[in-house]
């Protein structure tokens, strides 16, 4: 067994992902700035996980100590680079509008030196910006990198609610999106009717990903509409199913003009389960919301 190194996590963006860093045996405490060296040069960033130590398998690549904690002078360079941010967006924008470029910008972002700026952007097509960038170059006198994003990045860096009337989910918490699927919000039983399950991105709510683990159980243990199952009244066919109760409506093969009996999962046996099938004409349907 490998020994345990201590880490502290660091966070560079409000929601963000959280990066691990070695703190050299000095003591932060969480809400602390941090000044650390980062594989694209040196940052600014905020404690967000105290002292913890971490199994080496745990993390994916060596990790970068802490180089100091921020002084006085640094918090206001970062200061200073929030205002150049701003700046920076409103002349891009500007440049975008007066070259006719098909693109939408959504965020600029300074590194801790001032040694490069990144322009966030969203487009349907390739977007010829050569242009844009030596005119940003030559206003910033510094190195310009155009970054094309996802509709959901643009969720998480701009925020918003989402339908449940809380903040979005990617823009409070989440480090990373985990893929969603179709399939996910049909097992769940959830109307595969698009302003029901997407998010204000238009993509697949992420929502969906959270309760997927009880939901899988809980199809391996609980007939699935279509299964053949022995009832204490006989064979029958399920014909609805509730997945949190455990509830059963079941059409029995001896009285097939009844209405369905019902039934707990835990009273009958299964003969014959069904599949959850997502049919293509649904995938067509739903086609660019995963």
């Amino acid at each position: 067994m490998s020994e345990k190194i201590e880490v502290i996590g660091v966070r560079f963006k409000e929601v963000g992902k959280v990066y691990y860093f070695d703190p050299e045996g000095e003591k932060f405490s969480i809400g602390d700035r941090v000044i650390v060296e980062t594989s694209r040069g040196v940052e600014y960033g905020k404690v967000v996980v105290g002292r913890r130590e971490l199994d080496p398998l745990e993390l994916n690549k060596p990790i970068k100590e802490v180089l100091r904690i921020a002084n006085a002078e640094d918090d206001a360079q970062y200061e200073s680079n929030k205002q150049k941010e701003k700046e920076a967006y409103k002349i891009c924008n500007e440049k975008i509008h007066e070259h006719g470029l098909e693109m939408k910008l959504v965020e600029v972002e300074c590194t801790f030196d001032g040694s490069k700026m990144l322009f966030y952007f969203t487009s349907d097509d390739r977007v010829d910006f050569r242009e844009l960038v030596k005119i940003l170059a030559g206003n910033f006198r510094t190195r310009i990198e155009m970054r094309q994003i996802g509709v959901r990045d643009v969720s998480k860096m701009l925020g918003g609610l989402g339908i449940c009337g809380r903040p979005f989910c990617c823009s409070q918490f989440l480090d990373d999106f985990h893929p969603v699927s179709i399939k996910m919000a049909k097992e769940q039983g959830l109307s595969l009717n698009p302003s029901k399950i997407s998010g204000t991105c238009g993509r697949l709510m992420c929502c969906l990903k959270y309760e997927q683990d009880t939901y899988e159980h809980l199809l391996r243990v609980t007939p699935k509409v279509g299964a053949i199952v022995d009832t204490p009244d006989g064979k029958g066919r399920v014909i609805e199913n509730n997945l949190i109760t455990g509830m059963l409506k079941v059409t029995l093969d001896r009285r097939p003009e009844a209405a369905p009996a019902v039934f707990h999962r835990h009273s009958v046996k299964i003969l014959k389960d069904a599949k959850i099938k997502v049919e293509k004409e649904e995938l067509e349907a739903l086609k660019g919301i995963e």
